[in-house]
């Protein structure tokens, strides 16, 4: 009987060592991650912060972008009403720029168009009736008035003509106009010449 005992303690005391190791082992290793986890807490903090700061970096850079772009198409904008007015051959393009600018806008597929009075027109369509109805804005189509002789006078350019050769891009704004004048008279001369 004591040889049944024995065998009966036995595997009896091997899992009770076994339960006790176990528990060991478990308090064990939850001293050594409550010793670990300030660390995983400040870890855990400190790349929050890092992924903070890199969300407020994307998000002011989309920003900037978008302010970019739309200095961009508004400047895409402008020349290419100025252009167009040009084209038209208005002679004081900025101050027509000025009276149409606010009417033109960029549609959904890109195209530039205006509020007109049957609705939406193209950029052309618009600006081109906007020159007929407001002819003030072309150059003077009768050099001269009542009394002027009907021969037509020649500058050179030492009487105040402007050279080719100084017409360049950067220049001032009075030396651009004064060349502007100056291809609009010599311009009239030849077609009034005919």
């Amino acid at each position: 009987m004591e040889e049944i005992r024995k065998e009966t303690i036995e595997p009896r005391e091997a899992e009770e060592r076994k339960a006790i190791i176990r528990e060991v082992i478990e308090e064990f290793l939850k001293r050594e991650q409550s010793k670990r986890e300030p660390a995983y807490q400040a870890e855990l903090v400190e790349e929050r912060k890092k992924r903070e700061a890199l969300e407020r970096k994307l998000n002011e850079l989309v920003e900037e972008n978008k302010r970019q772009r739309q200095l961009r198409e508004e400047a895409e904008r402008s020349a290419a009403i100025r252009a167009e007015l040009q084209r038209l051959g208005v002679s004081k393009v900025d101050l027509a720029f000025r009276a149409v600018k606010e009417d033109i806008y960029r549609t959904e597929d890109g195209r530039l168009a205006a509020r007109g009075e049957q609705g939406e027109v193209s950029l052309k369509e618009y600006l081109t009736r906007f020159v007929q109805e407001n002819p003030e804005f072309l150059p003077a189509r009768i050099s001269g008035g009542s009394g002027t002789a009907g021969a037509q006078r020649v500058v050179t350019p030492a009487s105040g003509g402007v050279e080719l050769e100084k017409i360049r891009p950067g220049m001032s704004r009075e030396e651009a106009e004064k060349a502007r004048e100056e291809i609009v008279r010599i311009a009239a001369q030849m077609l009034g010449g005919r």
